[in-house]
């Protein structure tokens, strides 16, 4: 965590953790200690894949704002910055210490030649998105999706199906036969299992089948962040005669965005173009949904690019809805 010159900002360090939390508490009305801890943990072990600051006032945090970079979830092709916990003391609102936090954010995000920084809002929280919108922020051409992870997906459509589309401790095996009706269909037309460190080199050789890139440090950074980071592991890989044909990169997230619930995030899908039309994509699914669902985790979201129709029919077809949530940009120069 690299420290910069910029009036009353600094770093957030790890002894800043249980300011951040009493901060975060007033606010969200619920300690959010894990979600900090682990974000923390992750910024000091991945310095360039983390903006963390802090306001400071006499000797102590009097504000937060941390953001992860990204570089290929959701289908994005350039590295972007996810505000995802911004707070400020009770006591400094209306100092000026969240637009001071956002400028600092964006200004080392144009240090690291990073030119966008996004976030998401409640569409009803308008103190916030009027806040948002006083810094510079606007609404991004993406939309957030949802749906309940309890419930069976219809019978599969040849032209629902998903084809050449790109889109935490070990995870519990639920695919034996004392799974659910739901997931045992999955599992009995298609094997669906647990992603493996080993998975890496198929996973990335998927992927440039479908996008023409080789993303080694995207899903080298993407494995890691589902296999060691997450508290638990619900990535999954579908086999074709013994080799991985599809995937879908998902973790559970206990406190994005502000959020207190446990919500399972999409972030990439893919299936070989060879095996496109097989029921891939909805076995992932089904067999994701049967998981998440077995783990108390209610509801599943992603977000995509509001002109991705292919991707867009699928997901509908799958029973997902755009989610009462906003997704905003803003530039970092």
């Amino acid at each position: 965590m690299t420290e910069f010159s910029s009036g009353a900002l600094r770093a957030l360090r790890p002894d800043d953790l249980d300011r951040v939390v009493d901060i975060d508490r007033a606010g969200a009305g619920r300690s959010r200690r894990g979600f900090f801890e682990k974000r923390l943990q992750a910024a000091i072990a991945q310095p360039d894949a983390f903006i963390v600051v802090a306001a400071e006032g006499d000797g102590r945090a009097d504000g937060f704002a941390i953001a992860r970079i990204q570089a290929g979830e959701f289908g994005d092709h350039a590295p972007v910055a996810i505000l995802d916990a911004i707070g400020v003391a009770s006591d400094r609102r209306g100092d000026g210490l969240g637009r001071l936090l956002l400028d600092g954010v964006a200004a080392r995000l144009a240090h690291k030649g990073i030119a966008g920084l996004r976030t998401q809002v409640g569409w009803s929280n308008q103190d916030l998105a009027g806040f948002f919108a006083a810094c510079g922020f606007r609404l991004a051409p993406r939309v957030v999706l949802e749906r309940p992870t309890a419930g069976e997906l219809d019978a599969m459509e040849e032209s629902d199906e998903l084809e050449e589309l790109p889109m935490d401790v070990d995870m519990p095996d639920y695919s034996g036969a004392e799974g659910s009706d739901f997931a045992a269909l999955s599992r009995d037309r298609l094997p669906v299992r647990s992603l493996r460190a080993e998975d890496l080199g198929a996973v990335v050789a998927i992927d440039a089948r479908l996008t023409g890139r080789h993303r080694d440090d995207y899903y080298r950074r993407k494995f890691t962040e589902v296999l060691a980071e997450s508290g638990v592991r619900v990535s999954l890989v579908a086999d074709v005669e013994g080799e991985p044909a599809g995937f879908v990169m998902a973790r559970v997230d206990f406190g994005e965005f502000g959020r207190t619930e446990p919500t399972a995030v999409i972030d990439t899908i893919g299936i070989h173009p060879d095996h496109g039309g097989r029921g891939l994509g909805r076995a992932l699914l089904s067999q994701l949904l049967a998981n998440l669902a077995t783990l108390q985790v209610e509801t599943v979201r992603t977000t995509v690019r509001w002109n991705h129709f292919r991707l867009l029919g699928f997901l509908e077809s799958c029973a997902f809805t755009p989610a009462q949530r906003l997704v905003l940009t803003r530039d970092s120069a």
